[in-house]
């Protein structure tokens, strides 16, 4: 196992995270990858009870992980906290740990936006909030975020996110869709050391306007977008109808699809792997994932919560650190 071990965040203490991320460590425990949690140990501990499970070993520094990770889950303890705060200071632990270079990449539990909001919080959501954090430091490529969805074998990258759906129509421009598409080949590169990335862009309208007989944002804004990226050398089909692009076949034809807004994107990852999807942010100075899930109060605390999603968005973090690692390598010889 590496000596820097994943930095997983506590999520929302009352919500599933503890729960997943003990039943994670069980599952990896001997093939790994090595994690260690960000936690108030109080709320770890508890969990630990619950589910009957070995109680996680607090370690003084993140190096220290991977010695105790076969036998407990290691945890990076911090001050007593509650609620959003809790899920706050696990966060900002966590990316300080990763932009230190003590941990290799950062996972994130699941997190309630509205108690968030309720303390004063003031983003939209973790993307938004990990991309202030991170603001200061350093990033080969174009800067995002952007959140993209990965399960199933599809991967969609979102060009709006958290809008509601007439606010996200609004904002598109062709700028706004060539950034996105950008920043998600730029990615397919350089994190999923896809040498060649291809990408397809969803179109908004049925049937992908019809030619401006159903709208004309296919005519006004993604044309110009393609155009825009075909000049600078991005291999990127579209606009394609929304209704057909998802399908077996035409999967086999792309290595991502960028999609225009939240649902267009999510709906078919869910559909294919609602267990073990992943949320991922591109164009970050540091490699980030997150399971494809809320907090589910109405199951926390009853041990039934699945860790699947969990599970895969941390051996994807593990992947993707590596071959960004390999890149910058490749990149400095």
């Amino acid at each position: 196992m590496s000596a820097a071990p994943l930095a997983l965040t506590l999520g929302d203490p009352d919500g599933i995270g503890p729960e997943i991320a003990l039943k994670a460590w069980r599952a990896l425990r001997d093939t790994g990858p090595c994690f260690a949690l960000a936690a108030d140990p109080e709320h770890a501990f508890m969990a630990a009870h619950k589910l009957d499970l070995p109680r996680p070993e607090p370690v003084a520094h993140w190096a220290d992980a991977a010695s105790v990770f076969a036998d407990a889950l290691p945890l990076i303890a911090l001050p007593a906290a509650a609620g959003a705060r809790a899920a706050l200071a696990s966060i900002e632990a966590g990316v300080a740990a990763v932009l230190s270079g003590a941990a290799s990449a950062l996972v994130t539990s699941p997190v309630s936006k509205a108690r968030l909001y309720e303390a004063g919080f003031r983003f939209p959501g973790h993307t938004e909030y990990l991309a202030e954090l991170t603001a200061q430091a350093p990033v080969i490529g174009p800067r995002g975020p952007v959140m993209m969805l990965a399960g199933g074998g599809l991967r969609c990258a979102l060009v709006t996110i958290h809008r509601p759906l007439r606010d996200a129509i609004d904002a598109l421009t062709p700028e706004l869709v060539a950034g996105a598409a950008r920043i998600t080949a730029h990615a397919l590169k350089h994190d999923f050391a896809i040498a060649r990335p291809r990408l397809a862009l969803a179109g908004l309208n049925p049937h992908a306007g019809e030619g401006g007989a159903l709208g004309r944002e296919e005519i006004d804004i993604l044309a110009p977008a393609l155009g825009a990226l075909r000049a600078e050398g991005v291999d990127i089909a579209g606009p394609l109808p929304p209704d057909t692009m998802f399908h077996e076949d035409a999967r086999a034809r792309y290595d991502a699809a960028v999609c225009l807004y939240h649902d267009q994107g999510l709906i078919p990852v869910k559909t294919l792997d609602f267990h073990g999807g992943v949320n991922v942010t591109l164009g970050l100075p540091i490699v980030r994932t997150s399971p494809d899930h809320g907090t589910a109060f109405d199951i926390s605390g009853q041990g039934v919560a699945r860790p699947d999603s969990l599970i895969a968005a941390l051996r994807l973090a593990s992947d993707m650190a590596a071959c960004r690692a390999a890149a910058q390598t490749g990149a400095q010889s």
